[in-house]
Order: structure tokens, then sequence, then C-alpha cells
């Protein structure tokens, strides 16, 4: 069985070699342990590194693409160089890859196809009470809209078994975190979380330039991913909403003409107003059901796309000849 560690790196030349040389050689259950990095385009020696170091796949951008892209590009790598288990650690020596072995073994176990590294960020030090907090609510954001248990959420230290890698698909450019644990919870995808330690801090993240940025991109994440999965949801919920607040001036003016007789005429604009709220909540409903149907087209192209996957990285030839098999049997 061969895992690859993947490393998406922007200018990471200074803690590149702590993460390369801290990744186990030897594992369990594992017959080859390879290292692949992602080149974000960066414009310091970050590529001679790698390739001093002996990584054994490196994949570059000529520009900066975004770490979600990195991601995926490095998932489309190792799954071509045939890995069977993936994990993806930072470039920034984050983590530590001395747990990779307590990381993969639910996957060794076969009881799950995902596993998130739990940083236990309440113990983190250089985390503040402030950021520990978004910490917990995102993650109880994260957990409420994908139906998981996963208490770091935005920990990039994670396991993926081949099948789960294949079913990966990314409409983000900013992060991968939150977007993957809501697209396995609503696909059924079997996640985990295991406890891990982490490393002491080597340089401020690059992905944001504060945290209210932070807080803003990644909920936008969160309600794209959820969106995709249960569009009519939000678009009902929406409109009940917006039909409800419609209803409230014919409501006072049904109670106004009953208690004290008073006529429509004196009322007519906010009558006016609440027809335009209804009209628009009924509107949404019609959007949700548009999108929901839009979500079922959804799910049948990923099934495709999974199709071709399996095609592009597990072999034409073997595809072919079960194809061909299947057709002599409905002969």
């Amino acid at each position: 069985m061969k895992l690859i560690v993947q490393v998406p790196c922007y200018n990471e030349a200074a803690t590149l070699p702590l993460v390369i040389n801290s990744i186990p050689k030897r594992i369990p259950g594992i017959s080859k342990v390879e290292t692949l990095i992602v080149d974000d385009g960066s414009s310091d020696s970050t590529l001679a590194v790698a390739q001093d170091l002996g990584v054994d796949h490196i994949v570059r951008h000529r520009q900066n693409k975004g770490l979600a892209v990195s991601f995926a590009d490095g998932f489309h790598e190792a799954l071509k160089q045939g890995a069977d288990i993936i994990v993806n650690t930072d470039g920034d020596n984050q983590y530590p890859q001395e747990s990779i072995p307590q990381l993969i073994q639910p996957i060794l176990d076969g009881s799950h196809d995902i596993v998130v590294g739990d940083r236990q960020t309440s113990s983190i030090a250089h985390f503040g009470p402030f950021k520990k907090l978004l910490q917990r609510f995102g993650s109880r954001v994260v957990n409420a809209a994908a139906g998981t248990n996963i208490p770091d959420a935005p920990s990039g230290f994670r396991a993926y078994s081949r099948e789960a890698a294949m079913s990966v698909n990314l409409i983000t450019s900013f992060s991968y975190c939150m977007e993957t644990i809501i697209h396995a919870g609503r696909k059924r995808i079997a996640i985990t979380h295991v406890p891990v330690k982490t490393n002491p801090k080597t340089r401020e993240s690059r992905l944001f330039k504060n945290i209210f940025q932070h807080v803003a991109k990644s909920g936008s994440a969160i309600i794209r991913a959820y969106a995709m999965h249960q569009p009519f949801r939000i678009f009902l919920a929406s409109g009940l909403v917006v039909f409800t607040i419609g209803l409230v001036p014919y409501i006072r003016m049904g109670y106004l003409m009953l208690s004290r007789g008073e006529l429509i005429g004196g009322h007519l604009q906010s009558l006016i107003l609440g027809a335009v709220f209804i009209i628009l909540g009924f509107l949404f409903v019609v959007i949700g059901v548009v999108a929901d149907l839009l979500s079922i087209n959804r799910k049948l192209l990923e099934d495709t796309l999974h199709r071709l996957k399996r095609i592009e990285y597990d072999g034409k030839e073997e595809y072919a000849e079960d194809h061909d098999a299947a057709l002599a049997f409905k002969r």
C-alpha cells in the first residue's frame, strides 16, 4: 500500500526541510512512503529546496493560484502516481509529521475514509481567546452543515483514502478545509478525527490579512458548500421568512378593521409593501425548486466525474474489460 504525503507550498524554503525530514520513512501497514509538494508560484527557492531534499513528486504553478487549487492539484498528481492513502500537511511545519501513523490508522483499519487531525486548539498557546472562540464556533457551524462531529474543522492535517480522494471536488480557491468536511458529511463518506499536537509557530498565516477576512471567506465557503447539497432547504427557509414579513401588514389591517372598523385606504402603502414581500417569498420557493433540480443534476455530474476519475487513475484497459464483460453478460 502506497502513502503519498502532499505539501502545498508558497515561499516555504525556510521550513520545508523541517517538514520533509520529519515525515516517517517506515510506517506499519504501508509498503512505500513518498512525498509530493505543490509549489504554488513561490518567489523564493522553495522549488530548489524541494529538489535538494529529494522530494519524489513536484507540481509547479507558475503563479499563485491559492491553497484550495494547490490541494486539488496535489490530489490529482497523487492519485495519478498510484497513492492508496494521501496525507495533506502544511509547509510551515505547523503539524507533527511524526503523527502520520496515528492519522492514517482508521483508514488502514478500514473503518473510515477521511481522518482530520484535531489540534486541540484550546491548548495551543499562541492562539488568543478570541481566535479559540472563533475556532470552536466555526467548527460547530461546519458540523451542523455537514452532519459530522469534527472538533477542529479548520485543521489541514488530514488523511484520505484513495476512494475519498476521488470524491473530492472543490469550488473555492480560498481553502479546502471547511468545504471538504461538508461534502464528506453530505455524501455520507466515513470521516473521523484523531488528536494531535502542533509544532511551535514559525510564521503568520498567509491565507488572510486579519481574522475578520478569515471569518468572511470561511463563512462564504460554508454557505456555498451547504447550498450545493441543500439548496431547497435554504430557499424555502428564506422564502418563508420573507412571506411571513409580507403577511404582517395584512394581519395588522385585519385586526384594525375588526377592532376599530378602520378602512383599507388609510393603510394602502403598507399593504402594497406586504404584497411585494409575499411575491418575493413565493419567488424564493420557486427558485428553491429550480435549485433543487440543479442539485440533482450536479449529483449526476459528480457521479459521472467519479467514474471518469476511476478510468483515468485506475486504468482505461481494466475499465474497458469490465465494460465489455458487462455487455457480454447483457447479451
